[in-house]
């Protein structure tokens, strides 16, 4: 069966769903097809929580497009009469030439945003679940919070298909093709055309996307949930989101959120993930003890062993910045990836940012930074 849409999405997950929400709200005949089902737990994005702050610590040139997302994301709560974001606030960890201090205070500074300089004894004070070493360096973000993973995705595509969007699950894309000014899509169940085609697919865009031989990788992230039975660990206790930058890596996670556990992750290193499919989803005694050690030093109230877990895949550039632009060849072709790892809270402006670039062919949002040409040498990441 062929179809005829004004666009297409491949990949409804964080990215799809911002993407797919924002051109239907703009009122384009609009399809999306996911592989799997929707707020799915086979990709990048699920686990419950995500950390959502302004001071960005990766690029000062973030923070404009965050202020638009805050924006959003305060309107979809109100459109969908839900929460999602839960501002109880950040802190940030680290030595004395902690790259995630220096560039949260260099973002501050360069935007004007709010943010406390703590000593290890107020940050102990403050936030007495963790230990902070005398040597380290403690920067507070009120502003901050997390946002609800999978209601996120779900209230996205909910408000899409209010608006008319029609959404396809359980269907793999084998292949998409351009023929003049029509992009067909090839699925397991059926064949669709469009004017435009865009393809946010996760840890599955290189294989979408193999013509261009887009600089990605993907690393298995094991996610863990740790018995922590102290009522400080609650939100509701003032207890923040945290994320500490030490000389073994960088661990993360969120206040105790269901009476029993506290999530934790490790944000940096990660195995290679051959097939996207197939990623090694069993939890293994090296995982687990480098949480336990950060837990040991860090975080001793709470126990050692997981209660549960979770395997989520992040897509990565190599340096660490995401990918927005138009297929070199195709125009009417747009792409979102490499997102992963700090990139959900951005769904709600870049799914706009991509509907923008989709129907008017150009976005008022400062993206020049994240074009795939600075690989090619002729846009450095940063730029604009």
């Amino acid at each position: 069966m062929t179809t005829t849409w004004d666009c297409i999405v491949l990949g409804v997950g964080g990215f799809g769903s911002g993407t797919l929400y924002h051109l239907a709200r703009r009122g384009a005949r609009v399809l999306g097809i996911e592989q799997f089902t929707v707020a799915h737990d086979r990709g990048s994005s699920h686990g419950q929580t995500r950390i959502i702050r302004k001071a960005y610590f990766e690029h000062a040139d973030y923070v404009p497009l965050l202020h638009r997302a805050y924006y959003l994301w305060r309107e979809l709560e109100a459109e969908t009469s839900q929460t999602l974001f839960h501002p109880v606030g950040l802190f940030i960890a680290g030595g004395g030439n902690s790259e995630a201090v220096e560039g949260t205070l260099h973002a501050a500074k360069v935007h004007q945003l709010p943010v406390d300089q703590l000593t290890p004894r107020e940050a102990a004070t403050r936030f007495p679940v963790y230990r902070f070493p005398q040597e380290m360096r403690i920067v507070f973000e009120q502003d901050a919070g997390y946002l609800d993973v999978e209601n996120c995705v779900t209230a996205h595509i909910d408000a899409a298909q209010r608006c008319g969007a029609v959404l396809k699950t359980g269907e793999t894309v084998r292949a998409w093709q351009v023929s003049g000014d029509t992009v067909h899509v090839t699925t397991g169940s059926g064949r669709y055309s469009a004017a435009r085609l865009i393809i946010t697919a996760g840890p599955w865009s290189s294989r979408l996307l193999a013509d261009l031989g887009l600089p990605l990788h993907v690393v298995r992230k094991p996610v863990c949930w740790f018995p922590a039975t102290d009522p400080r660990f609650d939100a509701s206790s003032r207890n923040p989101a945290f994320f500490f930058d030490l000389a073994g890596g960088q661990f993360y996670g969120f206040p105790r959120l269901d009476g029993c556990t506290i999530k934790v992750a490790e944000h940096t290193g990660g195995d290679l993930v051959g097939n996207p499919h197939q990623p090694d989803r069993n939890l293994h005694a090296a995982d687990v003890s480098r949480l336990s050690q950060f837990l040991e030093t860090h975080i001793p109230l709470a126990g050692r062993q997981p209660a549960t877990h979770s395997i989520c895949m992040y897509t990565k550039t190599p340096d660490g910045h995401f990918l927005i632009d138009r297929h070199p060849r195709y125009p009417h072709v747009l792409f979102g990836a490499g997102f992963s790892g700090h990139g959900f809270k951005f769904t709600t402006v870049l799914g706009e940012v991509l509907a923008d670039l989709a129907l008017d062919g150009r976005t008022a949002q400062p993206i020049g930074f994240l074009s795939a040409k600075r690989f090619d040498g002729t846009t450095p990441a940063g730029a604009q």
